[in-house]
């Protein structure tokens, strides 16, 4: 039987899905590439892309400690970001293999 810690441990290195939308002055700052670069350096999986009302709408997946890195990263994004909000739904896994840019 795994102890309590062992059960925690396992949990933050199961693989998660997160949906994530960035509000604020968000496009043309190059949040995109600049989240791609995050991504890759966190190792997770997923895409990006801006969405027809201003926001960038995100889709990552990866352990749950990179996960949480990402996100606090998505809340204040590249330099000339400035992000008003940051909403994340975890959801299921769908097996991304890379990380992309989507227009």
């Amino acid at each position: 039987m795994e102890s309590p810690d062992e059960q925690t441990q396992d949990y933050r290195h199961m693989k998660k899905h997160f949906t994530i939308r960035v509000s604020g002055l968000v496009q043309g700052v190059f949040f995109r590439a600049s989240t791609r670069q995050k991504a890759g350096s966190l190792n997770l999986t997923g895409f990006v892309r801006n969405e027809p009302d201003g926001s960038v709408y995100i889709e990552a997946e990866g352990n749950h400690n990179d996960l949480e890195q990402f996100v606090e990263w998505c809340q204040h994004g590249p330099q000339h970001a400035r992000v008003e909000k940051c909403d994340v739904i975890e959801g299921d896994v769908k097996g991304y293999t890379m990380f992309e840019i989507r227009r």
